[in-house]
């Protein structure tokens, strides 16, 4: 065994630099190995964390030359253990967890067949009130099946947790029904399948897989926008599902009425259900989350360096995390308490995107109100002239194209309209911007003023 070991060593050393290698594998070692599976232990959770998510492809690469296909695992171990119980181990590892969830061989047999990651459920997800509402939504469609939450569709931007809390909702439905025929996929899959299906003739089988779920996870749907065929065959999909009164569940990076190149028969139906919003995390929620995270992953840093953290990466929960990586990496690797001096020139790139300036909705009225020499009142007014409905109009179209405002508190900020009169200026000055080229112009010239 030490001899095969070693030849991985070896192997791995031609796939990664001599850095990475000293770095992140020298200190690895064997603990166990089978037919099926083989764990290899490492010295701490960011050894761990760092060779999964950057090396993962090459570890098992090597390990497979030398061993064969199987299962590769990580486990943290200390020096003096040489062998330890076969146990997942990831960044996001919390002692505290449902033993059901650790121990229970069936449901993580069913979770994984189900296309589901185990680490997402709702007990790892923090609540704040970017996502109050989101995340109690979710948590109704888990426990019963609610004919007016159908489908439930979760939309927002990048890293702020739709994949989450779609797979916590998998999670809690599989635990509590554990026959139940649960199915988690992203919508490029569903395509890609698709196209592979139609032209290997095995469209039946296909249809069978997806139509017969009991609970079906979709997440990324903008991604057949433009796709007919692909759109044809997710809307009967969909239907047949609905129908049956089987619980769908989607999430999208935007509102369905403002996906392009999506059929309006799509649209319709996307929201004929519950629709929720997950906005950015406040700097309270962002802080909570940091600390949540430092407690799974055994990592101490001084409340400053948090308190830096929750301050200056504001944009989504994913940025946040891989800050907290980098400075807990560079501490657990320096074995030395970490100057705010070095937190900054260790995230000098996302601090350099995190400081562009900031464009409100304040800012947007302010600049087209002075453009269209208007007063600023007018931006909130009922008054409803062409000479101030116009200008109005474009406003609540920058504020949905460069904030991250959702549609209720856009209409709020614009003398307390509804959603839908923001969703109407923005259709209308779409087609303007499409009709009339010198539209376009003037969208263009107040997005690079505002940015600026």
């Amino acid at each position: 065994m030490d001899h095969d070991w070693l030849q991985v060593q070896e192997t791995l050393k031609l796939l990664v630099s001599a850095d990475a290698y000293q770095r992140w594998f020298r200190s690895c070692r064997l603990l166990s190995t089978d037919e099926q599976r083989m764990v290899i232990g490492v010295p701490n959770d960011i050894h761990s964390v760092w060779i999964e998510t950057n090396y993962w492809g090459e570890l098992v690469e090597a390990c497979s030359s030398v061993y064969g296909m199987r299962e590769v695992k990580l486990s943290v171990c200390s020096d003096d253990v040489e062998e330890v119980t076969v146990t997942p181990v990831s960044p996001f590892h919390n002692d505290d967890e449902e033993p059901v969830l650790a121990d229970d061989d069936s449901l993580e047999k069913r979770l994984k067949s189900a296309g589901l990651n185990p680490l997402y459920s709702f007990s790892r997800f923090v609540v704040g009130n970017n996502s109050q509402f989101a995340h109690a939504a979710c948590q109704a469609v888990s426990k019963t099946k609610a004919v007016g939450y159908n489908p439930l569709f979760i939309h927002g931007g990048p890293g702020l947790g739709k994949t989450h809390l779609m797979q916590a909702i998998g999670q809690e439905w599989l635990r509590t029904r554990p026959q139940s025929r649960v199915v988690y996929l992203t919508c490029e899959k569903f395509t890609n399948e698709f196209i592979d299906a139609v032209r290997k003739g095995d469209l039946e089988k296909f249809r069978k897989r997806y139509r017969t779920a009991e609970l079906m996870l979709i997440d990324d749907v903008q991604f057949i926008a433009g796709k007919e065929r692909s759109q044809e065959e997710f809307f009967h999909t969909f239907n047949t599902l609905i129908d049956g009164q089987r619980q769908v569940v989607l999430s999208c990076d935007r509102p369905a009425c403002e996906i392009k190149q999506f059929e309006p028969r799509l649209i319709s139906r996307f929201e004929c259900g519950l629709t929720v919003e997950l906005q950015i995390p406040q700097e309270e929620t962002r802080t909570a989350i940091l600390r949540r995270k430092m407690d799974e992953w055994k990592v101490k840093l001084d409340d400053s360096i948090v308190a830096y953290l929750a301050q200056h990466i504001r944009s989504n929960v994913r940025r946040l995390e891989g800050a907290l990586m980098r400075v807990a990496t560079y501490s657990s690797l320096a074995g030395e308490h970490v100057p705010l001096e070095k937190v900054e020139y260790l995230l000098r790139d996302l601090l350099r995107e995190e400081a562009t300036k900031q464009v409100t909705i304040d800012s947007i009225q302010k600049a087209v109100a002075e453009h269209f020499d208007l007063r600023l009142a007018d931006m909130t007014s009922r008054r409803r002239p062409a000479s101030v409905a116009y200008p109005r109009q474009l406003a609540m179209y920058l504020s949905r194209q460069l904030t991250k405002s959702s549609l209720m508190d856009i209409g709020e900020a614009f003398g307390g309209r509804d959603h839908g009169t923001v969703i109407h200026a923005c259709k209308k000055v779409v087609e303007q911007i499409k009709s009339d080229h010198s539209v376009k112009e003037l969208v263009g010239m107040f997005e690079a003023t505002l940015r600026r």
